[in-house]
């Protein structure tokens, strides 16, 4: 029942634009025309895996952006983004992502915005005090979450707005690209269902997270968490400990999720407040290692061996 759901639901979005103002019937159509392979450019690691996912060898999909840095406050070089104007399709995260966007001109039917069909589930957001992570500089939290695709729920949207486009673009490819996306959704499915049932096994217990990047995640899994602007790479000051005692007063919480592993030092000194840390990598970058479905199975892993859901 699920993969014909899943055929039905591909063969409806075909039908339609992908993206805010983008006509699927305008976009270039690469069948048999171009002298090299179509070249699919994305603005994070999840829209290039996903896209690579279900287009295998029929395009390449390049993600410019460095490993060692967030991909939404990046700002690529002219060159890059002279690379991204010539891109024969560019997929979009939509939800204000990837800001250096708005200061740029690509060509608009080349746009897809993959979470066009959720924009009324947007989550709005406090964008807190400026900091830094990374080479990419100070910057504030947008006032809209962006990491939308930590809902699965809403990701497989996103997986089905890139098949869809992809099949009006490379109709020679329509019929793998089906399989593959009724395989991927599949897969996806099974880790929602995963962390649905983490999330009511959790029942309300008091969680923390070192970065205000886990709304999407947190609405969709029924969590109770509340965030800091702490980096894994950085020891927290002294204010930061005495803001965490006092928080920890009023929200109780035994668990901290990470982006990444914390220093050594702040994973003991939080032991010793009671709170363990546990890495929730985000995935808008490549993981260290494995790709975007092994990242997300191992930060589900981790989750259940700290909870120890039946």
């Amino acid at each position: 029942m699920r993969i014909v759901q899943s055929v039905l639901t591909f063969a409806l979005l075909s039908l339609v634009a992908c993206g805010e103002g983008v006509d699927t019937e305008k976009l270039p159509n690469s069948a048999g025309a171009a002298e090299h392979p179509p070249q699919i450019y994305t603005v994070n690691y999840p829209l290039a895996w996903a896209a690579q996912q279900l287009v295998e060898e029929g395009a390449e999909v390049r993600f410019p952006a460095p490993g060692d840095i967030d991909p939404a406050f990046w700002q690529p070089d002219l060159d890059t983004v002279a690379a991204y104007q010539q891109a024969d399709l560019v997929l979009l995260n939509g939800a204000n992502y990837a800001r250096w966007l708005s200061r740029v001109s690509l060509p608009e039917n080349r746009l897809v915005d993959t979470s066009h069909a959720f924009t009324g589930q947007l989550i709005a957001a406090d964008a807190g005090p400026a900091h830094s992570h990374g080479p990419e500089g100070a910057h504030s939290h947008d006032i809209v979450a962006f990491t939308v695709w930590l809902d699965l729920s809403l990701y497989v949207q996103q997986v089905q707005a890139i098949a869809a486009v992809l099949a009006t673009k490379f109709p020679q490819l329509t019929d793998s690209i089906a399989v593959r996306n009724t395989e991927l959704i599949d897969r996806l499915t099974d880790m929602d269902a995963q962390l649905m049932k983490l999330g009511s096994h959790l029942n309300g217990v008091p969680v923390l997270y070192s970065h205000p990047v886990y709304q999407y995640f947190q609405r969709r899994y029924k969590l109770n968490g509340l965030a800091l602007h702490w980096e894994p790479d950085q020891p927290p000051s002294a204010q930061d400990w005495a803001a965490l005692d006092a928080l920890l007063k009023q929200h109780p919480a035994q668990v901290m999720l990470w982006e990444d592993e914390p220093l050594p030092a702040t994973r003991a000194r939080l032991k010793e407040h009671g709170v363990e840390a546990v890495v929730f990598m985000p995935m808008g970058n490549r993981p260290p290692d494995g790709d975007f479905l092994s990242g997300m199975s191992a930060n589900i892993d981790r989750l259940k061996t700290f909870f120890h859901p039946r």
